[in-house]
């Protein structure tokens, strides 16, 4: 039979009845003709409960058995969904990550997927079983311990089986009934799309919309997966929700499909750097090495031998690069005047794949927002993107101002 990948998050799993209205969904696949593996996460807050177990003992934890605890949410809800699915008379079977075995890599908390075999859930299938139900977020180490793919990571796991197992196509079931060209919650004027490829949410996943986890969409766009976003709480048919696909797919591409945007941002500047070779790698190197995730980076021109760098990175990671910057310069990497945080700054981006084609895009959103007296601080971009920090105060209003500007709220 073909087979569907479907996959619920945590507020559409958040109860025992959310859970019987995500399984009336699996049956009714089943009823079309369809061999389904379901993909759940924790209920709702589980996860941030068991984090919270498990910081609250231990500060600094042993991150094999931060993934032992942390892993037991999606069991749970594994385990409720395969009930509920039996007692609807749905031949439905659990699954955890060490029986599939999904296979990871070691790195405990953040684990990359290395392998699927697909032998033991199609043997079952055989023998009668319509639906597996595998906790998502979970994998087993080449050492055989329990691993997690990291915050969002049931996203990764569906669309992971969804490859491994030559799906149909790959659903995930949120609370939201598809992408929008930007946050509704910002813009009233937002509006849904019907389709967008794959480069375009990998952008604005990356760039701060949280309808799917980055690796997720990364892995789609590899292996050609046909992913489609829905909501949970809404009656759904194959017309539902917003499907991910190839530029080759869209009939014709906006110049602009959405704008994203990142609160959490910080710039931090390092002034009267010394101009010299190798400067720039003496910087970010131990940067890199303390984790810090840089984004933006800008160089001024050089005066009598000394240059201003900055660069921006999410806030919560502000006093990791100040101790990396301040302990380099103690070893003698580099000298500078001053280390400048700020971090009252937000991230703007435009994402269309039609920019390609299109000169003045940058122009159209630099005038939007001086027209609304909007500072742009850093500058970046792709060549599906344009991203500016602009002070945090200013940031809906920008939101709104770019999706005016490029008539968002109109179908293509």
């Amino acid at each position: 039979m073909p087979l569907l990948v479907m996959k619920f998050g945590g507020t559409s799993v958040a109860d025992p009845a959310r859970i019987r209205n995500a399984a009336e969904k699996v049956a009714r696949e089943v009823e079309g003709g369809f061999d389904v593996i379901v993909i759940v996460s924790a209920m709702a807050g589980k996860t941030n409960e068991l984090v919270g177990w498990v910081s609250g003992i231990s500060p600094l934890y042993d991150a094999r058995e931060y993934d032992a605890v942390v892993s037991s949410g999606e069991n749970v809800t594994a385990g409720l969904m395969a009930l509920t699915l039996q007692e609807m008379d749905v031949p439905a079977r659990s699954w955890q990550g060490w029986q599939v075995p999904l296979r990871t890599s070691s790195a405990h908390g953040a684990a990359r997927i290395l392998d699927i075999p697909r032998q033991a859930i199609d043997a079952k299938f055989a023998e009668g079983m319509r639906v597996a139900v595998v906790a998502g977020f979970q994998g087993i180490s080449p050492e055989g311990r329990i691993t997690t793919l990291g915050r969002g990571g049931s996203d990764t796991t569906a669309v992971a089986f969804a490859a491994a197992f030559d799906a149909t196509r790959c659903d995930i079931y949120t609370d939201v009934d598809g992408v929008y060209t930007t946050d509704p919650r910002i813009s009233r004027k937002a509006r849904k799309l019907d389709r967008i490829t794959y480069e375009e949410m990998l952008e604005l996943a990356s760039l701060g919309a949280k309808v799917l986890q980055t690796r997720s969409v990364e892995l789609a766009m590899r292996y050609k997966v046909p992913l489609r976003v829905l909501s949970s709480f809404e009656q759904t048919d194959e017309s539902s929700g917003t499907i991910l696909c190839d530029e080759e797919e869209i009939m014709e591409s906006r110049v602009v499909s959405g704008i994203a945007h990142s609160r959490d941002e910080a710039k931090m500047s390092l002034m009267q750097v010394a101009d010299k070779p190798g400067i720039a790698a003496a910087i970010f190197g131990p940067l890199a090495d303390a984790g810090v995730n840089v984004d933006m980076i800008v160089q001024n021109i050089s005066e009598e031998g000394h240059t201003d760098m900055t660069f921006s990175c999410p806030v919560d990671q502000v006093a990791r690069a100040e101790k990396a910057i301040l302990a380099a310069r103690e070893r003698g990497s580099f000298r500078f005047g001053e280390l400048v945080a700020d971090t009252d700054v937000a991230k703007i981006s435009v994402v269309g794949i039609g920019m390609r084609s299109h000169a003045g895009v940058a122009a159209r959103m630099f005038e939007a927002l001086a027209r609304e007296g909007i500072n742009i601080n850093v500058i970046t971009t792709s060549e599906i993107k344009i991203s500016v920090l602009i002070d945090r105060k200013y940031m809906e209003l920008a939101v709104q101002t770019l999706h005016d500007a490029f008539e968002l709220d109109k179908a293509s």
